[in-house]
């Protein structure tokens, strides 16, 4: 893997961007740019990082912001370790299952819902990732979102295609109207859009840190707001939120292993997923070939339904991590593949027991390195800004089950089962690659297909992202990208697969390789986006 391979693998297109000192690779290039010149201005990766998150709030509002949750893996060579961060936010105190049975809900509502929305967990993130590996301030590494905030930035083109795409959404709630629509509509390819609210907010974080968020005049207002309009928020509920350094799990697919941060995250299905594969000689099949696609695409779905079944806030529930990721699991999962027919909706197995996002890669001179994702869940979240803060909050909570037999069921002070998932490859305890693929469920699929394509096709990772990408949708169908062959569609559908339309989002991805025998960083971007790798 590394060496000796080919780029453009799949024609005339974007190159890597090969550097020495420093890179970024993210979905939004004003925001990579924020990133590379806290890198030159002497910041390190993880100033670099909270710098580009922060700015994605700023010019890619429907992905990201401090309304979100994050989750970070973060290695410093001081530390020969690869650390993990959940910045996840949980339920309201009062978010007791009683109440919503008393509701007469049958599920938590997505949008325009007071009742969807977790505590924001981002800017705690932020917060403790800077003081524990930063070298700036909070104040620092928010200038250039301020900045583009109050002054105005250029939407990018894919932005304002989703933007103009949520306009109803945006259009329900006053304060979101005026704060994220211009006359009722959304900014136009190359209109310049300002957020005096959001700009504010930000410096306040920058004075005063994460207690201005959580301990003062912003909780307040969402407090405030979340009185208003039906929730159930209380300041306690912003005073007791902290973030978690966790150890990542891995599995070790061929030689290599692969980093993810564990539950309440979905990593652990890509790592179950890659488990399952490893059983399999993809290689040997061919990339993007009838065989090799079906059994990423039964690995996936054997994955999903195991996710779906045991996967939820770990200090609640017993999860059997240990379980899903075993050898002996693998082999079992991977004998209920059948070559020849697909499967249907699989059941989960039975493992031991035991006891719309933005994603953005850093790494620096020194070779600290980030994986980083940040989200609002959905896009635009739950479409609801609190009075003038200009926070859109996330609906994390509506990936809450109301089912009281459901591992994932919700409860006062509950951390639900999250979507977004950074991820890191590594030899020996080093990171070698690191990666992310956004867009909700797609992002454990992208994340195996990635792997794949890098370690066993030895791609370089601008062609990694470039390759044609299948998706499991959540009924079980499965939507190819345009690019995959019609035979190899034709035959797939023959095995039993219900292929739909490539009507879909099929993921973002961003990656950075450190060259293990160059030392060299060797940048890509995904071409699915406006973003770009870049570096010095």
């Amino acid at each position: 893997m590394f060496n000796d391979y080919q780029p453009n693998r799949f024609g005339p297109g974007r190159s890597a961007v090969i550097s020495r000192h420093g890179a970024v690779a993210t979905s939004q290039p004003l925001a990579a740019q924020a990133g590379l010149q806290i890198l030159r201005d002497g910041g390190n990766s993880i100033d670099a990082a909270v710098a580009t998150a922060a700015m994605l709030n700023v010019v890619e509002p429907m992905s990201t912001g401090i309304g979100g949750d994050a989750f970070m893996l973060v290695y410093q060579p001081k530390d020969e370790k690869i650390l993990g961060l959940n910045a996840s936010g949980r339920a309201p105190y009062a978010a007791e299952l009683t109440f919503f049975a008393d509701q007469e809900l049958a599920y938590i509502p997505n949008y325009h819902s007071m009742y969807a929305v977790t505590v924001p967990g981002a800017v705690d993130g932020w917060a403790t990732l800077l003081e524990r590996c930063g070298t700036m301030t909070m104040a620092d590494v928010l200038q250039p979102a301020i900045s583009h905030a109050e002054n105005g930035f250029p939407v990018s083109p894919q932005i304002s295609l989703s933007w103009q795409a949520s306009t109803p959404l945006l259009s329900h709630c006053l304060d979101t109207l005026q704060t994220y629509l211009i006359g009722g509509r959304a900014p136009k390819p190359g209109e310049v859009f300002k957020n005096i609210n959001l700009a504010q907010t930000l410096r306040l974080i920058g004075e005063g840190g994460r207690d201005a968020f959580y301990h003062g005049q912003i909780a307040e207002k969402i407090v405030k707001f979340s009185s208003e309009n039906g929730g159930l928020f209380t300041m306690q509920d912003f005073i007791d939120h902290t973030s978690d350094w966790v150890e990542p799990i891995s599995v070790d697919y061929r030689g290599y292993d692969v980093c993810e941060i564990p539950p309440n995250g979905q990593g652990i299905a890509a790592l179950m997923a890659l488990n399952i594969t490893s059983e399999f000689d993809i290689s040997a099949m061919g990339h993007n070939s009838t065989q090799s696609l079906h059994c990423l695409i039964e690995s996936m779905k054997l994955s999903f339904a195991d996710l779906y079944e045991y996967i939820t806030d770990p200090t609640f529930e017993n999860v059997p991590v240990d379980g899903l990721l075993s050898t002996e699991y693998a082999k079992i999962q991977s004998g209920r593949i059948n070559s020849n027919q697909a499967m249907p909706n699989p059941n989960a197995g039975n493992p031991r027991m035991g006891d719309d996002t933005i994603y953005l890669s850093v790494v620096d001179k020194d070779r600290n390195v980030v994986s980083f994702i940040n989200s609002l869940f959905h896009g635009f979240g739950s479409g609801l800004v609190a009075g003038d803060t200009g926070i859109l909050l996330q609906n994390r909570g509506a990936g809450f089950s109301l089912d009281p037999s459901h591992a994932n069921c919700i409860a006062s002070h509950k951390r639900t089962m999250h979507t977004i998932i950074p991820g890191m490859i590594a030899r020996d305890g080093v990171p070698l690659v690191t990666f992310g693929v956004m867009g909700g469920q797609m992002q454990p699929q992208g994340h195996l297909q990635l792997v794949s394509n890098l370690i066993d096709f030895n791609m370089d990772v601008q062609s990694a992202l470039d390759a044609p990408r299948f998706r499991v949708m959540d009924d079980g169908s499965l939507s190819l990208e345009r690019g995959i062959s019609d035979s190899v569609s034709n035959q797939l559908r023959d095995k039993g697969h219900q292929i739909m339309p490539p009507n879909t989002f099929f993921g973002g991805g961003q990656a950075i390789l450190v060259h293990p025998e160059y030392k060299t960083l060797i940048a890509g971007s995904d071409p699915r986006r406006d973003g770009c790798a870049i570096g010095y």
